[in-house]
Formats: C-alpha cells, structure tokens, sequence
C-alpha cells in the first residue's frame, strides 16, 4: 500500500521535473537554434538526447516532493497516528519506500554509468553542429545581406511570388581587396539549383564593373560590361548542416563511464610522476653544476660548508673573464636565462592543464556517485517532512520540497566549483552537499519519532496566545 501510495506522485513528479529542466535548456539555447533552418525532427533529437542527460538531477527532485505528498497526505488523514497507535514506528513503516528508493538510486547509478555518457555524447556533439552551423540564407528588401561568404547582397524588392527580385546590387570581396567587383541589375530571380547545394540569382538588363591592377604589372585597369542575362552562382554548401565525428568528444570526461575515468585519472597520475622525475633532463643543459664531474661535488660541499664558492672562485665570476669576451658572455647568458623561463613556462602550462583535466576526471567520477546518493538522502528528508508537515496536495510539499532542493543544488554547485578552483579536495566538493543534508535528516527522523510540531500551525498559534497572555496586564481591582 506504501509503496502504491508512492509510486504515482513519484511519476508525476519526474516527468514534470524533467519537463522544466528541459524547457530550461531549450530557452538557454533558444537565440542560437533560431534562424538556422534546424528542423523539428533535428531538435527532437537533441531534446531526447538533453532529457536523458537530465535524468539524475530530475530523480532527487522527484524523490523528494513524492515523498512529501506521500507521506503528507499519510499525515493528513490521520493514517499514520492509526499506525504508530498499533505499535508500529516510523522507520519500521518506512522500510519498504526506503528498500524502494534505494533500489531507484542503484538504478540512477546504472543509468549515469552506462547511459548518460552515449547520451552526453550524442546531445553535445549535435548541440555544438547546431551552434557552428550558419544562419539560412535569408534575402531582405532594402537591407544588405552578408551570409554568403565573399559577398555582400541588396535587393531593392521582391515580388510575391518570393523569386522575382528587383534594383539588384552584389558587391563580390573575394578578392579581398575591398569593393573592386560591382553587379547592379534591375530585375531578376532567385533560383535553387537541383541539389540544394548552390544559389543562382539569374539577372536581367545589368552592369558589371571591375577594378585593380592587371597581373604582372602595374596598369590599373577599370572595365565596364553590360549584359542582356546573366547568372551569378553562389555556392551554399558551406550553409548544409553536417554531423560532426563523434570520436572528437570522447575524451571528454562527460562522455566516459567509472571504468573510463579510473583509467584517465590513473594515466594523469603517472604523467605527472614522468614529468617530475624528467625535469632535471631539461634544465641540464642550462645548469652546468649538474655535470656530475667533481667540480661540481667541490662546489656543492663548499655551499653545505656555508661558503658561496671555494677559494680559488674567491675573486668576482666576471674577473676571471677576458674583457674581450665579456659582452658575448652577457648576451649568452641572457639569452640562457630566457631560454629556461620560457620552457618553465610551458612546463608550468602543463602542469596547469595536466591538473585541471585531473580534477574535471576525479570530479565526473564523484559525480556518478553523488546524484544516485541524492536520491536515498532527500528521501529521508523528505518522508520526516511530509509526517511533520501532515499536508497533501501540490501546495505546501511543493514549497517546501523546492526550498529543499534549492539549497541542496546551491550546496552541489559550490562545492563543485570549490574543487574546480582546487580550493578542497574533489570528493570533499562533491560529497560536501550530502555532508552538510546528512545530519539534517538524522535530525528530522528523530523529530518525527518523538511526534514534532515543527510545521503545525495550531502549534505556531498556540505559542502566540501563550506569549501574548504572558504580556498582558491584567489591571489593579479596587478594594
């Protein structure tokens, strides 16, 4: 009966989160689908794709208002006061939706390991063909239109039937040497080639001028012809909507499964190790005191000895050096010195990147843990709150479940972002949100169990007439 209770607020509830956090994606990148001729099918797919990537964060969401609802509307007909009067307690009634929801969070960890990844595959290599894909050609009166590389096109206007164009003006850059190639017409039509693949503009009673210099000398030439007909092709294939290769993006660590990840994370792990142990390879031929010859163990025992040099060096470096060849001394060691801060440069860009892609991997890894972990934690918050707060419906639970979902999400963000900018640990930052939940619910568990007011309003009201009788003074009664 329990988990029948559960199941159908916990349906409803899925799909609407899911609904909103898909709508919420679709209006972030609403300005950049408009106006590029993607087609309805193309953005079902990508929707599709979107939906199953939002699932972990729509399964927490969901969870919890269920829970509310169910055990609200428990609260509200006063079925769960029947229940504790017959000796059965809370956690004890609570073990079927709890063996339930744990069942949902192996499932969500399921799913993110092994579907989510082909999912983040497929929506972001289609989302990024959509946003490189160009605008559609689209030819307005009185306005100039730069979509056709190389060109920029005019038309005075257009008849209805949306082919016929008039006072044509085509300014052809291909060239790259500014405004040199002029085609004026005064009618025309706008023609699709049979492959969709080319645009021809069949113009009637024009001009076409060109100026610039002859090759291979230096005459500047201006030429002016006129003609009855003439057809000026632009080539649209650069506008054709391709697929991108999927293999760019699968080493991106949204795109990889536990297994995946270890074995990234554990690569990263022995490159950084190589890098540090091959370092001293390439400052040798900078440092000469790694020769390993015994000048070298004179020198550096007389720097443990706390001398700066032995006493044969005890005179100035530059001394010892002939004055004829101090300059190209200066010059060379300048340029050794510029030398070894530009590799240290690139070697502490490296590192940098070698870094930030550990902490993305360790963080995704977490990840797949934490969402699926969500779910078991807002439901032990969630089922104390709906006993707490005996209200069914869509009107308190909802309020309270978003307020609770709010903070764990804000909670989720700042810790991902604190392991990001390497200010904690990544499994600190991404188990920080559970950390700080865990003793909340501990806490309403146990509330419940002792019978909490927390919620109740006639508990509120009953406080306010105590404190209010309290200040109230009663007047003195004349003797």
């Amino acid at each position: 009966m329990l988990i029948r209770s559960f199941i159908g607020p916990f349906i409803v509830t899925f799909f609407v989160s899911l609904f909103v956090l898909v709508m919420q994606f679709f209006w972030l990148y609403m300005d950049e689908m408009i106006g590029k001729g993607v087609g309805v099918l193309l953005l079902v797919e990508l929707l599709v794709y979107m939906s199953a990537a939002l699932i972990p964060l729509a399964l927490p969401l969901s969870v919890l208002l269920s829970s509310i609802m169910t055990f609200g509307n428990l609260g509200e007909n006063f079925e769960l006061v029947a229940i504790k009067s017959s000796g059965i307690s809370l956690l004890r009634f609570m073990q079927p939706l709890v063996i339930f929801v744990f069942f949902i969070s192996c499932l969500a960890f399921v799913f993110a390991n092994n579907v989510i990844p082909v999912a983040n595959l497929k929506a972001l290599s289609l989302l990024y063909d959509v946003r490189n894909k160009k605008p559609t050609l689209s030819i307005r009166p009185e306005q100039f239109n730069n979509d056709i590389q190389g060109y920029s096109i005019r038309v005075g206007s257009k008849s209805e039937d949306g082919k016929t164009i008039h006072d044509v003006v085509i300014y052809d850059h291909t060239d790259m040497v500014g405004n040199n190639k002029v085609v004026m017409a005064k009618e025309g039509q706008m023609l699709a080639s049979d492959d969709k693949q080319s645009l021809i503009f069949r113009l009637k009673d024009g001009w076409q001028y060109h100026e610039g210099y002859e090759n291979g000398n230096h005459n500047y030439t201006q030429v002016r012809m006129h003609f009855d007909e003439w057809d000026k092709v632009f080539d649209l294939s650069g506008m054709k909507f391709t697929r991108s290769n999927e293999d760019m993006f699968r080493n991106a660590n949204q795109m990889m499964n536990v297994a995946q990840l270890a074995e990234s994370i554990d690569s990263l792990k022995r490159q950084k190790v190589r890098s540090a142990t091959t370092i001293g390879s390439y400052f040798a031929p900078y440092v000469t005191l790694q020769s390993g010859n015994k000048e070298r163990e004179v020198v550096v025992d007389g720097l443990r000895a706390g001398r700066y040099v032995p006493r044969k060096y005890d005179s100035s470096f530059v001394e010892l050096v002939p004055a004829a060849e101090r300059t190209a001394l200066a010059q060379s060691l300048a340029n050794n010195v510029r030398n070894l801060k530009s590799l240290i440069d690139v070697m502490a860009l490296d590192n940098k990147i070698q870094t930030e892609n550990y902490m993305k991997y360790e963080i995704e890894l977490h990840r797949k843990f934490t969402l699926s972990f969500a779910c078991l934690l807002l439901f032990l918050i969630g089922a104390p709150l709906g006993a707490i707060i005996r209200k069914g419906g869509l009107g308190m639970p909802m309020v309270v479940a978003v307020v609770f979902f709010v903070i764990f999400h804000i909670l989720n963000i700042s810790g991902e972002k604190l392991a990001k900018s390497e200010a904690v640990a990544p499994w600190l930052g991404m188990w920080m949100a559970s950390f700080i939940l865990m003793p909340l619910a501990i806490w309403l568990v146990f509330s419940v169990r002792r019978d909490s007011r927390l919620f109740a309003k006639e508990w509120y009201l009953m406080m306010l007439r105590t404190f209010n009788s309290f200040l109230k003074i009663k007047p003195a009664q004349n003797r």
